[in-house]
């Protein structure tokens, strides 16, 4: 009898997902680090049961969109966007200042200017998929500060926009008018939609009616809706994430979320999980540990760096002490788009191979401890028995016992 050689393969990523995931969680700690270490475990450093890291990548980008279209579905959007100034200031300020940070090391390496922006743009963005989950895991993101950091997830989605311009220019390349205005365009189209369906007491799809009785239409059709309005924005050259979360918000304001949720979910558990074994997969042992003291220390700067500079601005920006080191600790990893930003360097010639492969390492390494450094952050906010606090004029949190937040409001539809 014939086997698929792709059989066995398969069976042993699983074993080794499900062994890992089950061993952390009898040390509970969250999945998100179980996907990571089986991706250092199956991938070509690692025991090589599966080598095609693009593939995987391709498979795992899935992930995040599945994940930001469910999340779309779970937040309340006029709570997400009475943190507008906190998103948008807080986020502007937090990529100048990492970019101004990088200047001294820079002229002390005697770094050219497009690489000391470049390298500034890399350690300003913090990984939407990663937070999200830890936040979604915990029960953190209804809240008031979970509401603010998804804004900031977002707002760094948008921006990596003007970024990619901007290294463009520096790696002597003219950006295309028609690229530019269609960006422009469909974000104004996105954003008038939401508004259009945000301003309704209710609104339904069309022949959203024949998908409620019968599960497996509902599947295409929830598809449909998010890989849908994911297609669209990436023609436009934005992120297919924030199509994903647009659609989502749409779902929720036609009051179709229990369907859909219901016919996803598979599909976001199996993506999500795709997607950090495929982050893990990029960890390089070998390299690591060649280059152990240099990768280590610029890593664990990274966290530091990142975690006290959020935490500065969020206390700028209304946040108390404890509440914006936390913050700060939540989005002090480096994220995934900088692998787009890092390559996109490596073809311009702004950086040379060896500070790829560093930069790689570093990104990699930084999302595979941060779920480590927040439940570290959590912890010592808990022995700190700070008093409980939040932003002016919101509700008061849950955080100094050390117990998740709980949802403030669920949807019942």
């Amino acid at each position: 009898m014939h086997i698929d050689p792709l059989l066995p393969t398969l069976v042993a990523i699983i074993a080794v997902v499900l062994l890992i995931g089950l061993s952390l969680q009898l040390l509970r700690q969250p999945q998100v680090i179980g996907y990571l270490l089986a991706g250092v475990a199956i991938g070509p450093f690692g025991l090589a049961l599966l080598t095609d890291i693009q593939f995987a990548n391709r498979l795992g980008g899935f992930g995040v969109v599945l994940l930001l279209f469910f999340v779309g579905m779970e937040v309340a959007p006029r709570q997400l966007l009475s943190g507008w100034r906190i998103a948008v200031v807080g986020t502007l300020i937090q990529v100048a200042l990492s970019v101004a940070l990088v200047i001294p090391i820079g002229l002390w390496f005697s770094w050219p200017m497009e690489r000391i922006v470049l390298l500034g743009f890399v350690t300003s963005l913090s990984s939407t998929a990663v937070i999200i989950k830890l936040l979604s895991d915990s029960g953190e993101l209804d809240q008031k500060e979970g509401q603010d950091i998804l804004g900031i997830l977002l707002v760094q989605d948008l921006i990596i926009i003007p970024m990619l311009i901007i290294l463009g220019l520096l790696g002597g390349e003219t950006p295309g008018l028609r690229e530019l205005g269609l960006q422009i365009g469909g974000s104004i189209v996105i954003i008038s939609m939401l508004i259009w369906a945000l301003s309704r007491d209710s609104f339904h799809f069309p022949f959203g009616h024949l998908f409620r009785s019968d599960p497996e239409l509902q599947v295409f059709a929830a598809l449909l809706i998010c890989l849908g309005l994911s297609l669209l924005t990436g023609m436009v050259h934005l992120s297919t994430a924030l199509g994903a979360f647009a659609a989502g918000i749409l779902v929720t304001a036609a009051h179709e979320t229990r369907w859909v949720h219901l016919s996803l979910e598979p599909f976001r558990v199996m993506f999500v999980a795709l997607f950090f074994v495929s982050v893990g997969m990029l960890v390089d042992v070998t390299f690591i540990v060649s280059h152990a003291v240099q990768v280590l220390l610029l890593v664990l700067s990274v966290l530091i760096g990142n975690t006290l500079l959020n935490g500065i601005i969020l206390r700028v920006l209304g946040y108390r002490w404890r509440e914006s080191l936390y913050a700060g600790a939540m989005l002090s990893q480096i994220g995934e788009f900088s692998f787009v930003l890092v390559a996109v360097g490596l073809t311009a010639g702004i950086i040379t191979e060896i500070a790829y492969q560093y930069t790689i390492a570093v990104i990699a390494l930084s999302l595979l401890v941060s779920p480590f450094w927040i439940l570290a952050a959590r912890r010592i906010l808990r022995v700190s028995h700070l008093a409980e606090t939040t932003i002016s004029g919101t509700s008061e949190a849950t955080l100094s016992a050390g117990t998740p937040l709980k949802n403030t409001h669920s949807n019942p539809h």
